[in-house]
């Protein structure tokens, strides 16, 4: 009998696995269970692009134009929409969805993906906008008004993205970050605060330090309170405060489920048979740098992980440990950030080429542990240059 493989996650991750598993000679049925109403498509062009169109569209024009490929070696995959899994039994080897049934399965990809943090601070629900999904990007551009004040609280890509679109449609934004210069976190504090200033200098207005207290407003958010006790007036709120891994479904089976699902090496799960996970929810270790399990929420991570956890559930992966490059770019304003390797876990940062003072001219800043490079992070450089960078980071043993 052939076996029955099930995608538990509709994004990119879960696109990518059945597309890979296909491809490695799976012939048997494999169904995709998916929380979201639409086909898999591409999430970047939210925070910019789709986020800055002038003209209205319903949800399922905008996820259409934003829609994956569908290949024609996944044309007979059941994609099952609407339909998020609410529990599993990984012992028998079922997964219940939202209608009560329950699915079987002699393979599992466990694909669910995040959702956005919410505040949980007093005031109006009304006025408070996240983004991840079409749905939320059309909620939010059809809250605009000419000149509207936008306080965006997080200072992470995603905030940083979101503040820059808007601001340059004319809004008035104010960021509000307790944790530090934007994007401090990843990029360190030399190039995050270089970056605070460009924005800074453009009208971008940034509270730094000091987090949300409460909003105020009766039916609808007027104002943000900060710790500080001083209140910024806001005519909408865009929270982007990180994310949650979407793992409460697996509760009840003895997986370690303390920051997404831990896997070992091959993105098998600890803990479960003939299961696997990928994208954003894995935690998974890298050789690259050390044999610490982490999560990697970057562009190049579901495909990386897809192909080789398909790899692990046909049994058909080579011995060389995984150890992909993480990789990430971020548009902001003028600026394009592009990112290699794992940057955070640096202990030096240099900047090798370029100034701080002047980003749109072009920046190298290179990240090292214990005097191994473990990242390289470029500001507005061509393609080709950005291409080279990360060739060279490929070829660096960071190992030895």
């Amino acid at each position: 009998m052939s076996r029955h493989i099930v995608v538990v996650g509709g994004s990119l991750a879960g696109l990518r696995s059945a597309e890979q598993l296909r491809a490695l000679g799976h012939t048997g049925p494999l169904t995709v269970l998916s929380a979201e109403r639409h086909f898999p498509y591409n999430r970047p062009p939210l925070s910019k692009e789709a986020l800055s169109q002038p003209h209205s569209e319903a949800p399922d024009e905008l996820a259409a134009q934003l829609a994956f490929r569908r290949r024609a070696s996944t044309a007979d995959v059941d994609f099952r929409f609407r339909t998020p899994a609410l529990a599993a039994d990984l012992a028998a080897h079922t997964v219940t969805v939202n209608s009560g049934a329950t699915v079987s399965y002699d393979g599992l990809v466990i694909a669910t993906g995040l959702r956005p943090r919410r505040l949980t601070v007093p005031g109006p629900e009304r006025g408070r906008h996240v983004l991840r999904t079409v749905e939320d990007c059309l909620g939010l551009r059809t809250a605009l008004r000419p000149e509207s004040r936008i306080v965006v609280v997080g200072a992470g890509f995603i905030g940083c993205e979101v503040a820059g679109t808007l601001h340059s449609l004319g809004h008035r934004v104010t960021v509000v970050e307790p944790a530090g210069a934007p994007m401090q976190r990843v990029l360190g504090p030399e190039l995050a605060s270089a970056i605070q200033h460009h924005h800074g200098a453009t009208g971008i207005g940034f509270v730094i330090g000091t987090g949300v207290a409460a909003f105020t407003g009766d039916d609808c958010v007027t104002g943000v309170v900060l710790d500080t006790g001083e209140t910024l007036a806001a005519d909408l709120v865009v929270e982007a405060v990180g994310s949650v891994c979407n793992v409460e479904w697996l509760d009840g089976n003895g997986l370690d489920l303390r920051d997404g699902v831990l896997t070992d090496n091959n993105l098998a799960v600890v803990g479960a048979a003939d299961a696997v996970a990928v994208g954003d929810v894995a935690r998974f270790p890298n050789p690259l740098f050390d044999d610490v399990a982490r999560r990697v929420e970057h562009w190049s991570i579901p495909t990386d992980t897809a192909k080789r956890a398909a790899a692990t559930l046909t049994g058909t992966h080579d011995t060389t440990p995984f150890a992909p490059i993480p990789a990430f770019w971020s548009d902001q304003l003028d600026l394009r950030l592009q990112s290699y390797g794992s940057p955070a876990l640096a202990d030096e940062i240099r900047v090798v080429e370029g100034d701080l003072d002047d980003l749109t001219a072009g920046v190298v800043v290179t990240y090292h542990r214990d005097m191994r490079h473990v990242g390289t992070v470029a500001v507005n450089l061509s393609p080709a240059r950005c291409r080279a960078l990360r060739d060279a980071f490929a070829a660096v043993d960071v190992t030895a």
